[in-house]
């Protein structure tokens, strides 16, 4: 019997999102359907784990509980209560290993540790790494002779209200059928060229697996593998390319290793020196930068394609972060947070890993000195302009010249693109050169602590 259990109080202090929930909601509407399809069906409730779990097991006469682990904080907690409980109420108890590629537990340097850089940490598993290939999908699944009684889908109340969702519906296909499809797309149209594309927000450069992924619709060994079997075919020239692709997997492992062995850097940093950083509270700048409207194309275009689709291109989220901690210095927290209430694919240790990257203050971190210069970062990986013509209609008739600093385009370019900076389009709230001064010197005064 499949069993979902609605627990938002498990989930310590990082409650599923706004928009993770309405993928949420959908990713389990086509599991249950898929689960119809095999003779089966998906048991709902909402409350404290362990009594839902044990009602579920009295009522059915169930003898055995079987999950897939998590390693977020909160979840590595339920866990262990979960299985504690489940034991003592006479269940036999087995969990595994599905949702990454490596036990962030058992991967350890030469001396015990955890790893803190990325290329030792991928030397040590990624390079040599064989998961084998994934089990077939059972064609039924036996069901027991009396079903538990279930809440419905809908009476979680996970879909926002009023529906702000439409762009998100556009642009996704929650559950396995949609994780399957954008795989095979990817290997199709972007895997050989995924090395040279990636970088391109205006290209569909990259895979767009991460909240299928994030949500288990798919699995990184099925992708590892099939990624490895499209290297193996014969005539593949994307091989340079399909090697970039399996570091970019790892790196979600990364990511689960550190936060497995520093919990503590969801909402802190792990570089200790960092907790007197002086960050500025300046909401006004926050809510500019939340809403696109800092007058800087390139981060303004990818903050209205997260708050429209509920994602954003991997290289903007760099950019758009670098804004945010660096240009304005307003803190890497702030910014997680509105991404984890944002982003479909909201993932508590990508999500902390990007942050502290771009904050500079956790594991493999961005030199303090690297300020992303919005203008620059847009010239050259949106080099046409059509990226920010998408997200950013107002600027659509700008010549590409100009499309990136439109502040500084001739007065008669401007009058022709019908655009009036600081009317139609907003002026920049910093001046990017004074704000990488003011950035660069207060990464310095931590520096010499």
């Amino acid at each position: 019997m499949p069993v979902y259990v609605c627990a938002p109080a498990a989930e310590g202090g990082w409650v599923t999102g706004a928009a993770g929930r309405w993928w949420l909601h959908h990713s389990l509407t086509a599991l249950a359907k898929d689960l119809e399809r095999l003779g089966s069906r998906l048991i709902v409730r909402r409350g404290e784990p362990i009594a839902e779990l044990l009602a579920v097991a009295r009522s059915s006469g169930a003898v055995a509980a079987f999950w897939n682990r998590c390693y977020e904080p909160s979840a590595v907690r339920c866990d262990a209560a979960v299985e504690d409980a489940l034991l003592r109420g006479g269940l036999r108890v087995q969990n595994f290993n599905g949702n990454l590629l490596t036990d962030p537990a058992e991967v350890l340097t030469q001396q015990g540790g955890p790893y803190r850089v990325y290329t030792p940490f991928w030397r040590a598993c990624g390079q040599t790494l064989d998961p084998g290939s994934p089990l077939p999908v059972p064609r039924t699944l036996p069901a027991p002779s009396r079903w538990p009684a279930s809440q419905s889908l809908d009476s979680l109340r996970l879909l926002p209200e009023p529906d702000w969702t439409s762009g998100m519906r556009a642009a996704w296909v929650p559950g396995r059928e949609g994780a399957s499809q954008q795989l095979e797309d990817f290997l199709e149209s972007a895997l050989a060229r995924y090395d040279e594309d990636h970088n391109r927000p205006d290209r569909r450069g990259s895979s767009r697996l991460s909240a299928h992924l994030h949500f288990g619709e798919i699995s990184p060994r099925e992708v590892w593998v099939a990624v490895r079997e499209r290297m193996g075919r014969r005539g593949f020239a994307g091989a340079k390319s399909a090697e970039a692709y399996l570091k970019e997997i790892f790196w979600r492992e990364f990511a689960y290793h550190l936060l497995h062995h520093f919990p503590h850097t969801a909402t802190a940093p792990l570089r200790n020196e960092f907790r007197s950083f002086p960050w500025r509270s300046d909401t006004r700048s926050l809510k500019a930068w939340q809403r696109g409207e800092t007058g800087f194309p390139i981060v303004d275009a990818g903050m209205r394609e997260l708050w429209t689709t509920g994602w954003m291109h991997n290289r903007v989220r760099m950019v758009v972060a670098s804004f945010l901690v660096k240009d304005l210095l307003i803190s890497w927290q702030d910014g997680a947070r509105w991404f984890w209430d944002t982003l479909v694919d909201a993932d508590l240790a990508n999500n902390t890993l990007g942050w502290q990257w771009t904050g500079g203050c956790g594991a493999d971190a961005a030199p303090y000195f690297r300020v992303f210069n919005p203008v620059s970062q847009g010239e050259r990986f949106d080099p046409d302009g059509e990226y920010v013509r998408r997200w950013v209609p107002e600027l659509g008739k700008l010549p590409a010249e100009w499309i990136h600093k439109p502040w500084e385009a001739p007065v008669a370019v401007l009058r022709k693109a019908d655009v009036r900076i600081g009317q139609t389009y907003p002026g920049p709230i910093v001046d990017h050169g004074q704000a990488r001064a003011r950035a660069l010197a207060a990464y310095a005064s931590i520096r010499r602590r």
